[in-house]
């Protein structure tokens, strides 16, 4: 261990990851990368029907697993058990006793018909955390409802106010960013560092529950202000359609607007005619200083003087005559140019980053916002991104994703099993083989 790692935040922290799939992997990496030791429980038999769904997603090289399994399992052990047969509970449950945090995030009474809910756990072990992650509250009118990414978009209302007010586009649109799964993930991960800290003055451990409508609810609050405003304004002058908009009970899409009291918009940029990413973002702030920064700097200062422009809300109603006077000056320069001279001029100003951009970035790269791990095998080193923040005592130390079923003899041994009777499980098909990736190399689907 270096000197560095010598205080790992989770050390010695033992968490039982029975979750699939993203929003639940995504919470037990970060738990992994803290410095916990994570055994994922995954599903017994052979072939692609078992462990992690996502091992055999989206495929890519043969006879590797996929990156969508490789980028949110990094780190963990992996034990196949088959849950349904008495001893496979029992190997469950001494899990559990040893244990310090248990995550799930399978399908709604799916813990307890499987004896694995909360109050019989924690009567076994009364001081573990026990964390939930499902797509509605409990009591919800949908508690039942299983719960996909854009299902929780929709219910978190950031489908409704994502995309265009008109044309074809006006329709509820998912984000990019995995709102419903990574980040009810990171949501879970605060509780369960919340409960982990609450332990150390209690002496006991908690229920955890995390939803995905509530984790998407909480990085769209903005829109209930807005929501709110709307319902005592008639009108939001800080959105894109305003001012000629028929305003309706609730907020409309907000198109690319910044969100606050500024008006920011994307702008084309030099060779936006070939790149469809050749765009900044600018914003222009509230005061009038700042408005004659973007005049100066853009060589028009003129533009500061016209009564069009005078003061922030003469601007709301002109911003669509905004729009292209912006874009002149932009589409001379390329999207660097643009940041690096409206920067130095204090103009918040960002480049559009496409992903082939991202995944090759000097200082993404250097910086350890983008890691290289190496698995192995045919699939060796892959990218993904590591910890979203840095500590300054601390690095995590990235390892490669576990085969199915790799750690199992390893995890039954610590529990008192010896060679023979682990055997014995497998024949029984409690639990399974350890299995490397076996798939046929993928081709694109092409049509006739």
């Amino acid at each position: 261990m270096t000197e560095e790692n010598k205080y790992t935040p989770l050390k010695g922290i033992k968490v039982i990851d029975w979750t699939q799939v993203q929003s639940g992997p995504s919470c037990t990496q970060l738990l992994a990368w803290l410095g916990a030791d994570v055994i994922k429980i995954e599903r017994t038999g052979t072939g692609t029907g078992t462990g992690d769904p996502t091992r055999n997603e989206l495929l890519d090289i043969k006879d590797s697993w996929s990156l969508y399994y490789l980028q949110l399992n990094a780190n963990k052990k992996s034990l196949t058990v088959n849950i349904k047969t008495d001893e496979g509970k029992k190997i469950m449950y001494d899990l559990i006793k040893k244990a310090d945090v248990f995550v799930e995030n399978i399908a709604p009474g799916s813990a307890e018909r499987n004896g694995l809910g909360w109050e019989k756990l924690h009567e076994m072990n009364p001081k573990f955390i026990y964390a939930s992650l499902k797509g509605f509250n409990e009591g919800s009118r949908f508690e039942n409802v299983k719960a996909f990414e854009p299902v929780a978009q929709s219910a978190g209302g950031a489908a409704s106010a994502t995309g265009w007010n008109e044309g074809k586009a006006n329709v509820p649109t998912q984000s990019a960013a995995a709102l419903g799964d990574s980040n009810s993930g990171m949501h879970l991960t605060i509780g369960i560092l919340a409960a982990l800290l609450q332990r150390e003055h209690t002496g006991e451990g908690t229920f955890v529950y995390q939803s995905m409508q509530d984790a998407v609810l909480n990085l769209c609050r903005i829109k209930l202000r807005d929501q709110i405003m709307l319902d005592n304004l008639g009108a939001l002058p800080h959105y894109a359609v305003y001012p000629n908009y028929k305003w309706g009970k609730a907020v409309p899409r907000a198109e690319n607007t910044e969100g606050g009291q500024v008006i920011g918009w994307t702008y084309k940029a030099k060779g936006w005619e070939t790149d469809p990413n050749a765009y900044v973002y600018i914003v222009i702030q509230n005061s009038d200083k700042s408005w004659e920064a973007i005049a100066n700097t853009m060589g028009h200062p003129e533009w500061a003087t016209d009564p069009r422009f005078d003061g922030w809300h003469n601007r709301q109603l002109h911003k669509e005559e905004i729009y292209p006077l912006i874009e002149s000056y932009t589409k001379q320069y390329d999207k660097y140019e643009l940041t690096k001279k409206l920067g130095a001029a204090g103009i918040p100003v960002g480049p559009v980053l496409d992903w082939h951009e991202i995944e090759n970035d000097p200082d993404l790269n250097k910086d350890g916002t983008i890691i290289t791990i190496d698995q192995g095998g045919n699939r060796g080193k892959f990218k993904t991104i590591g910890l979203p923040f840095s500590l300054s005592n601390y690095k995590p130390d990235y390892k490669r994703a576990p085969d199915l079923g790799e750690n199992n003899k390893e995890i039954l041994a610590s529990l008192g099993y010896d060679p023979d009777q682990i055997e014995k499980l497998t024949e029984e098909g409690v639990i399974s083989k350890a299995q490397g990736p076996k798939n046929p190399r993928t081709e694109v689907i092409k049509g006739e």
